[in-house]
């Protein structure tokens, strides 16, 4: 016993020496240990001690990450940590999204972990409300990105989206606090984040009403059993899913007026989209045209007049339970019908129900589509006789009371010459060419283009002769204007003056009773001047907006591009007001004036009666008179027919307005 005390007193120093003698066993590196260092503020890579014992990592030590330090110090500096070690399935998701792909492309603006996660020694879980993956948070962390120009640079993706979010039912109610609202991982997912055109994305079309889902499980399950979602489960890439009635970012509420699936909306936009066109019709056989025959029908007509509580689309076929009439639980169906239109009309019974809404289109053959048919055909070619002999009757009596009053009343002064009314028939036809031309190619579809042939060509080169014709005319004007005594006296004439303004005002004041003095005008009067001035301010304006328009190709190579733009939109509403102003203004001057109606002749053979002249020009008359009196008598004839009388004066021929008619003798 002694012995074997004695023996083990003896090896056990001899164990330990040996033991000391072993090199020390690799020890891994804790927390604490690292952040002597790491918690200096001034240090490069900083760890505060506190946030990182509080993040979801303070379990960890330094090397469950950093695994290749090993000692202190560490040299060369520790490799980039790969989440992956620990998060294998995060990674393998995340190596399949978008993102990463786009890195691979060298993309260096792509999100990593840290991007999304915020600093890997503060990483909270998604449950804390501080941590950028929190699901209020989400929108935001996204938005970094999805919110700042480079999206658009390097990935050629808009920034929209992020901004449309935000105004969204889902984007409001995250903003409110509401948890389960929608958030961009809910629909893209967080990691394996995919593009729509990808058959495994949640937002690929076919997904898409699962995806939506989610939440409203009770809508899909309507949506699936539709005919639209039938037509979807068999493949059907032309059948609506949820985004393409509410829209993908932007989605409002249905009682919202901006909403595409606001009453208004549904028929205007939304349904017309598909029901409107022929391509259903032409692939499946749906009918088309349903959205116009609907707003031609009362229930379109007043919710093109703002009613609110008018039967829509969704109010007939359903909302997301939309079915064929062929189908016993369609609303639409023969059994359902009555109960369908009853929830606007009390008391409808099997006989009202049987009326059609899209009636303009016999859809079937039933007595009410045919018979509608053919009596808008009947009453088609009725009106068209029946107003066109009214035209042509009154177009008869017209002229010939137009005549009669013309010999009825002699007109001795010339208020136009020859060549002053070939300018103005020039100027007249030239004008309503290019209105009629101009008009039929901004609106192609129109009656105008329909009466023009509908031949793009046509309407091209008539609107060029035409504008060709009027702008030689201006030219020669200015010359006639410039170089001719009558010109030159009618340019002086034109001239606005301070008196054309005390005549403007004391005309109105004497036509509104409030003056017994009539204002006496000279050979123009303010009317006259102003529309002259804008004449000549219209064919500057139109004719060089024109010819902007005409040569594009060589007018972009002195200015800019923007400025053929800002000539079309001047030329088209110049165009609007000068036809409106020549309607409004002009024919009111020269037919609906009572003292000229129905016709001044003047534009015909230029001349005007006494009667006309004096009452419209009294100070031109009256120059007009007092210089005939002072020119002396001629001597008597002395040809043998001097006894006869002089002709009357409508057969005289007149000088030139503001000249006294020449006698005879």
């Amino acid at each position: 016993m002694f012995l074997r005390r004695a023996a083990c007193g003896l090896l056990l120093p001899a164990l330990v020496v040996l033991l000391s003698a072993l090199p020390a066993p690799a020890q891994k590196s804790k927390a604490p240990d690292c952040l002597q260092c790491h918690q200096d503020a001034g240090m490069e890579k900083h760890v505060d001690p506190r946030v990182f014992q509080e993040s979801v990592h303070g379990v960890l030590s330094c090397t469950d990450c950093h695994t290749d330090v090993t000692a202190f110090p560490h040299e060369p500096a520790p490799a980039k940590v790969d989440c992956g070690t620990c998060h294998a399935d995060a990674r393998q998701a995340f190596e399949a999204g978008i993102h990463a792909r786009a890195a691979k492309t060298g993309n260096g603006k792509t999100p990593t972990c840290v991007a999304c996660h915020g600093d890997p020694h503060a990483i909270k879980p998604s449950s804390d409300p501080a941590s950028p993956t929190a699901h209020a948070n989400v929108p935001q962390t996204c938005g970094k990105c999805h919110s700042d120009r480079f999206v658009v640079e390097s990935g050629g993706i808009s920034t929209r989206p992020f901004f449309s979010y935000q105004e969204s039912v889902h984007g409001r109610a995250v903003a409110a606090g509401q948890e389960k609202a929608a958030v961009c991982t809910d629909c893209h997912r967080a990691h394996d984040i995919l593009t729509a055109a990808d058959p495994k994305s949640p937002i690929f079309k076919f997904n898409v009403p699962q995806t939506c889902g989610q939440c409203h499980k009770d809508v899909s399950h309507q949506f699936m059993a539709s005919i639209h979602g039938q037509a979807i489960q068999r493949g059907n890439s032309q059948a609506p899913v949820c985004t393409d009635c509410h829209g993908i970012h932007l989605i409002k509420a249905h009682i919202d007026p901006t909403s595409s699936v606001a009453s208004q909306a549904l028929a205007r936009t939304t349904c017309a989209k598909c029901h409107e066109g022929m391509r259903l019709s032409e692939e499946f056989g749906v009918p088309g045209r349903r959205i116009t025959t609907y707003l031609d029908s009362y229930h379109g007509l007043a919710s093109r007049l703002g009613s609110g509580v008018v039967a829509n689309c969704a109010s007939c076929h359903g909302v997301h339970n939309i079915l064929p009439s062929s189908d016993p639980r369609s609303t639409i169906s023969k059994e359902n019908l009555v109960h369908t239109c009853g929830q606007c009309h009390p008391g409808a019974s099997q006989n009202f129900a049987a009326g059609k809404v899209h009636l303009d289109v016999p859809v079937s053959r039933d007595m009410g589509s045919l018979g509608t048919l053919w009596v808008r055909r009947f009453y088609i070619v009725l009106i068209a006789f029946t107003l066109g002999g009214m035209v042509l009757h009154n177009a008869i009596l017209w002229r010939c009371q137009a005549l009669a009053h013309r010999a009825r009343r002699p007109r001795p002064i010339v208020r136009m010459d020859l060549n002053q009314r070939i300018q103005h028939w020039l100027l007249l036809s030239s004008f309503f060419v290019l209105a009629a031309t101009g008009f039929a190619l901004k609106y192609p579809d129109s009656w105008l283009a329909w009466l023009l042939g509908s031949d793009e060509t046509i309407r091209r080169l008539g609107h060029r002769v035409a504008a060709v014709v009027m702008l030689l005319l201006g030219v020669y004007h200015v010359g006639y204007m410039s170089l001719t005594r009558q010109g030159r006296q009618g340019l002086r004439d034109f001239l606005p003056r301070r008196k054309d303004v005390y005549d403007l005002i004391a005309n109105l004041r004497y036509h509104l009773g409030r003056s017994p003095e009539k204002p006496r005008f000279a050979r123009f009067g303010y009317a006259e001047k102003a529309e002259y001035l804008a004449v000549v301010w219209g064919t500057v304006l139109m004719g060089l907006t024109g010819l902007m328009m005409w040569f594009e190709v060589e007018v972009v190579r002195l200015v800019p591009r923007w400025s053929i733009d800002i000539a079309t939109a001047v030329h088209f509403y110049e165009a609007i007001l000068a036809v409106s102003a020549i309607f409004v203004w002009h024919f009111y001057q020269v037919i609906f004036d009572p003292s000229v109606y129905p016709l001044n002749w003047a534009f015909w053979d230029g001349r005007v009666s006494e009667e006309h002249y004096r009452e419209h020009h009294a100070l031109a008359y009256e120059a007009m008179t007092a210089h005939s009196q002072s020119e002396p008598e001629p001597p008597a004839a002395t040809e043998p027919d001097a006894d006869k009388k002089p002709a009357p004066s409508s057969d005289r021929e007149p000088a030139p307005d503001g000249k006294p008619p020449p006698k005879t003798s």
